[in-house]
């Protein structure tokens, strides 16, 4: 991999129960808040299923590589020789411990020339299924575990599901307004739009929490900390960005709780007034989330297949994916 590629973690009565840990890329946190509930618990089948979909696309795309058969001159030698076709990439190549840029392109990473000049638009999604390396796939896969889990136990696996692929698709749309010159792999911007639903979860759910200001305080820290990660050469934090935009839209669309008290309607007697299911407020968030989101996603797609750079439009925003110092310099 070339130094220019980028990589991109019921019963009658209400009982509190904590909503679930956070986890950023590579940081996560634990269980810091609860909320009054009395909620099914879903069983998480879907997270886990994306861990192993990852996972064997590394080991597919290690398999295409071949390192033993088309390692071209790079210096050193295959890493782990003894994996055979499985050998990673020389170190001076790719120090994650994963297959040449060559075969990332071959097997679908985002290449912005290959969605506009050659029409691969499915590129967008295929990146979010493959990974630079062993230490990338097993970091994202982590954080994957950790926050992915928790969400679908608690708002079942069509939504979650839903926020983590369309939170993919949107970091490879921002990535690719930005980003021209590389190639981008990696699960990060998914992972981030589920970092990013967290966040307006507890916005939008707001009243039923309780310990919100630690909550807040908590997520906004997690979430500070990883985009600033991203500020490091070879990090696509566009990518990290465009996730968690979508992500945090879809958080106010997709995973509203009713009021507290709603849900104990049954229990009342007939004659008392029951509450509507969701606040004013609430109702108010979805229909600016729901807009700003088809707007976003109509206005990136078509600058992107229209070969916008964004890069013009903005003149400072690649410092949002990297800050030059006098340890590193930022390839624009």
């Amino acid at each position: 991999m070339s130094a220019r590629d980028l990589e991109r973690g019921g019963s009658s009565g209400p009982k509190p129960r904590a909503p679930g840990g956070v986890a950023g890329y590579p940081y996560s946190t634990g269980q810091y808040y609860s909320a009054e509930s009395s909620e099914r618990q879903w069983t998480s089948w879907l997270v886990p299923m994306f861990v192993v979909a990852n996972v064997a696309m590394f080991v597919i795309t290690m398999f295409v590589n071949n390192c033993p058969k088309n390692n071209f001159g790079f210096q050193g030698g295959c890493v782990a020789r003894f994996l055979g076709r499985l050998s990673f990439q020389p170190l001076s190549e790719n120090p994650l411990l994963g297959p040449s840029s060559l075969t990332l392109q071959k097997m679908g990473a985002l290449a912005w020339s290959k969605v506009v000049h050659e029409h691969q638009g499915w590129r967008l999604i295929t990146c979010i299924w493959l990974h630079a390396g062993v230490v990338h796939v097993f970091a994202n896969m982590f954080c994957l575990v950790f926050i992915g889990i928790r969400l679908e136990q608690q708002f079942g696996f069509a939504r979650v599901g839903a926020i983590y692929l369309l939170s993919g698709f949107g970091g490879s749309v921002l990535s690719s307004l930005f980003n021209q010159t590389s190639i981008s792999v990696g699960a990060s911007g998914a992972l981030f739009g589920l970092l990013g639903a967290m966040l307006s979860e507890l916005i939008t759910n707001w009243t039923i929490y309780t310990n919100k200001v630690a909550a807040l305080a908590t997520l906004l820290f997690i979430i500070v900390l990883n985009l600033a990660i991203g500020i490091l050469p070879h990090v696509d934090n566009f990518a990290h960005i465009g996730g968690f935009l979508t992500g945090f839209l879809m958080g106010f669309v997709l995973l509203l709780r009713p009021q507290f008290g709603w849900v104990e309607r049954q229990y009342r007697p007939a004659d008392v007034r029951v509450k509507s299911k969701h606040k004013p407020y609430q109702y108010a968030l979805w229909l600016i989330a729901l807009v700003l989101l088809i707007v976003g996603f109509v206005v990136g797609l078509v600058m992107l297949f229209r070969g916008v750079n964004g890069n013009e439009k903005c003149s400072w925003c690649h410092y949002l994916s990297c800050v030059p110092t006098s340890k590193w310099k930022c390839d624009q």
